[in-house]
Formats: C-alpha cells, structure tokens, sequence
C-alpha cells in the first residue's frame, strides 16, 4: 500500500524529466543532425537514452546486462529481441551505441513523437506501413544493406507488438527473413529482455516501483552459417528459454 502511494508523487517526477528530456534533445538532435552530421546526431541520441534510462531509477528500476562479452566487433549485428514495453528501446539503444543500433519500426512513429520521430526518421531506422507488404520489405532491405555496408547493427522485435504482461508470442519471421538475406556478413544475436513490462504494471500512472530489468545477449549465430530456418528455430528458442513471465 505504501509502495503505491509513493508511486505517485514518483511517477509526476518522473514524467516531468522524462517529458522534458524528449523535447529538449529533439532541438538538440536537430541542430546536431544540421550543424555536425551523422556522428554528432548519434552521439546525441546516446546522451538522450542515458537520460530516459536515467530518470526510470527515480522509480527504482534498475538495469542488469548480461553477455555483452559475446557481441562481436566490426561485423554487423542483427539483434532479435522480445518485446514488453516502451521501456525496451532506450536501454537497448543507450547499451549498444557503440554498434549503431537502428530499428524496424511502424511508420505512425515517423511522426508525432518528439524526439523519437525525429531519431527514426533521421538515424537510419527502417519506417514500415503494415499494411504494404511491399514498402515494408524494401525498407528492410535498405535497412540490411546499409548496415551490411558500415558494419553498424539493426534491432528487430519479430513479436510485432509488445507482451505486455512478459508472456512472449509466437515470433514472425518476415523481418529476420529480409535482414539475414541481405546482411549476408551480419551475426544474429539473440537478446532476452526482462521486466521492463512490470514498470507499467499498474498502468500508465502511476508507474509500478523498483522493477528489475535484465538484458540478456546470447551467442551469436552468423548467418552464412546456417539455413534460414534454423536460424530463426534457433533464435526464437533461445530468446523465449530466458524469459521468466
């Protein structure tokens, strides 16, 4: 009960250096992408989700990495997570900057959204209309040469929407399919995320304390070296035998 009470006036904290953060870096990001380049709108973006991770500690979330010794370095990487919240991107993104990480992501977020429309629109993310096959697989395929060509990484959430409540869904392979096809030097690894659903246990507001989110990254699996089948058998399981919702 007290736990909850506490929530309150926490999660008011919280939204208002989380809200502020957002609006602050997208001017930051655009003057960094227009005066600096490439370089100077990544290191932005970093600065931006060490802040948003930041500010969830004012709830008491705290954040455990595990595997990181077996990410590989100057090969592309194809990270295959699953997915429970919101709260999933700006760990990952903040963790992985040294590998360039960009996402697939559905095109409403193009827009709307300060400064995470401004990052997938700007930072070499894949933006997919759902309903257009076509759109969608070559925006992948743009996506996968262009981290094929600068040894940069993608993320890709196969469920396709969040869990929610932990308990993982049956993985779609389209994405991973068009990815390994034209990233054929990229490694797969699997990433198994933990409890970052519990931080909206309670909803939205107000926000649930002190969940224990672990990131995990698996071995990697480098796509020349299997069928894509078994590829996608193979990241599916690892990812899912993981989780503990």
């Amino acid at each position: 009960m007290l736990k909850k009470i506490l929530s309150y006036p926490l999660s008011i904290i919280f939204y208002i250096f989380y809200g502020l953060t957002l609006l602050v870096m997208h001017v930051v990001q655009w003057l960094c992408y227009n005066l600096g380049g490439y370089a100077a709108h990544h290191k932005s973006v970093k600065v931006m989700n060490g802040l948003l991770v930041f500010w969830t500690r004012i709830l008491g979330t705290t954040y455990t990495y595990k595997g990181r010794e077996n990410l590989k370095q100057n090969v592309p990487l194809i990270f295959v997570s699953n997915h429970q919240s919101m709260y999933d991107i700006s760990p990952l993104e903040y963790d992985l900057a040294d590998y360039h990480p960009k996402f697939i992501s559905k095109i409403e977020l193009g827009k709307g959204i300060p400064s995470v429309s401004y990052n997938l629109t700007h930072g070499g993310s894949a933006l997919i209309d759902r309903k257009n096959g076509k759109q969608a697989i070559e925006e992948i395929k743009k996506l996968a040469q262009y981290i094929q060509k600068n040894n940069y990484s993608a993320i890709i959430f196969p469920e396709g929407t969040r869990s929610k409540n932990g308990v993982p869904k049956a993985f779609k392979e389209n994405g991973l399919k068009v990815l390994t096809k034209y990233a054929k030097d990229a490694y797969v690894v699997p990433v198994t995320l933990n409890n970052t659903w519990e931080i909206e246990k309670w909803g939205k507001f107000p926000m649930y304390l002190g969940a224990k989110v672990t990131i995990q990254y698996h071995k990697p699996l480098k796509v020349s070296e299997y069928k894509f089948d078994e590829i996608f058998e193979l990241t599916e399981k690892t990812v899912k035998s993981s989780i503990t919702a």
